[in-house]
């Protein structure tokens, strides 16, 4: 567990050691408590008697659950007193760990097979425990998200940043939407590898040189991209919900506070914009996929239908030629041309003749041109 007190444009880390009990509201600011899942699911007595200290106040025994589920899609609730928002982040697998060690990783689950690009496309939730001067996250064990956030929030409060320009969250709120904006973004360079995967895969299913082998890999990632399809559409209603709880907060008392709440709302309305992109997109890239196999077989129809209309051109050129075979071959003491000593000769000439006018007669009719590649 790491606990983050936010002034203004100061931020400081408390002890690791530091006991819950101990923890104070600062005058100005708020405190960021992050901790893991199993952490929360431990520790949940020592935090809800923390946020009772704190705020007057404890989470709801379903929001508790919500917290605690590792299947939970995205989605937004409220009570009177806080706000509680999961949201699915990206995950390379999944961590569990020991009750008696909570926040240590155990093992990890194996990865499934496939393109590297594929075994990324695993989510797991983080939740928002929004209080007014107070953010609860939990995070799954060893979460990437939480550490580079830290460590930018860090880098952020420092005086060369100050003099940069840089600005620290303002309020809970606001924290939360830099976190889950950062989330968003791993989708948004996730889009760009799975493009690249499904261009090359797709080069290859239109090139007719090639034996496209990996329907394995391809059906892996058309399921794939459904599912991520689905994550993004709870995120997009999950943030839509938000921004539609925010609309009924009441008016702000002075100027300052009004513009904080409307740079609330362009940031919330930024996260979404940036959903949207990424389901757009997952979208056009399942198109592309569908598109692309559904080219693949035309192109395979078409060349056996070359293939065919060949060998039957073939078959018509020869068909007069066996039939003439046939009619000398026949035992009868008399056929035209067989006791001639020219006979043979004349034959032949008959049946290059006929081979002949039966080439030229398809080719005018296009039966025996390739079509260009």
């Amino acid at each position: 567990m790491r606990i983050f007190t936010l002034n203004g444009s100061q931020v400081a880390e408390t002890d690791s050691l530091t006991p819950l009990a101990d923890l104070r509201l600062p005058a100005q600011g708020y405190l960021w408590i992050a901790c893991a899942r199993r952490e929360f699911e431990v520790m949940q007595a020592q935090i809800q008697a923390a946020l009772q200290a704190l705020c007057g106040l404890q989470l709801v025994d379903l929001h508790i659950s919500d917290l605690l589920n590792n299947q939970l899609p995205s989605h937004y609730d409220y009570t009177s007193q806080y706000d509680i928002l999961v949201f699915r982040r990206l995950a390379s697998g999944r961590s569990e760990t020991d009750l008696a060690q909570p926040g240590l990783p155990l093992h990890r689950v194996p990865a499934r097979g496939g393109p590297p690009i594929l075994r990324r496309i695993d989510t797991s939730p983080v939740g928002f425990a929004v209080f007014d001067h107070i953010l609860l996250t939990v995070h799954p064990t060893d979460c990437a998200v939480r550490d580079t956030f830290i460590a930018k929030l860090l880098s952020s409060g420092s005086a060369e940043s100050h003099a940069a320009g840089a600005r620290l969250p303002s309020s809970p709120a606001d924290l939360m939407l830099r976190i889950i904006n950062q989330m968003v973004d791993g989708y948004l360079e996730l889009r760009r590898e799975l493009t690249h995967q499904l261009d090359h895969w797709q080069a290859e299913l239109v090139n007719p040189k090639t034996r496209f082998n990996n329907w394995a890999a391809l059906l892996d990632a058309r399921l794939s991209l459904h599912h991520l399809d689905e994550i993004c559409e709870d995120q997009r209603a999950a943030v839509q919900d938000w921004i539609e709880a925010i609309k009924t907060w009441p008016d702000a008392e002075t100027p300052g506070g009004q513009r904080e709440r409307d740079l609330l709302q362009v940031r919330s309305r930024d996260v979404l914009e940036h959903i949207e992109r990424v389901v757009h997109h997952v979208r056009r890239l399942e198109q592309s996929a569908e598109t692309a196999v559904q080219m693949h077989f035309n192109a395979q129809s078409h060349r056996t239908n070359e293939i065919m209309r060949t060998l039957t051109v073939l078959t018509a050129i020869f068909l007069p030629l066996n039939l003439i075979a046939g009619i000398f071959g026949m035992n009868f003491e008399y056929i035209p041309l067989l006791h001639q000593s020219n006979g043979f000769l004349l034959a032949m000439i008959l049946m290059l003749t006929i081979a002949l006018g039966l080439v030229m007669f398809f080719w005018r009719k296009r039966y025996l041109e390739r079509s260009a590649r």
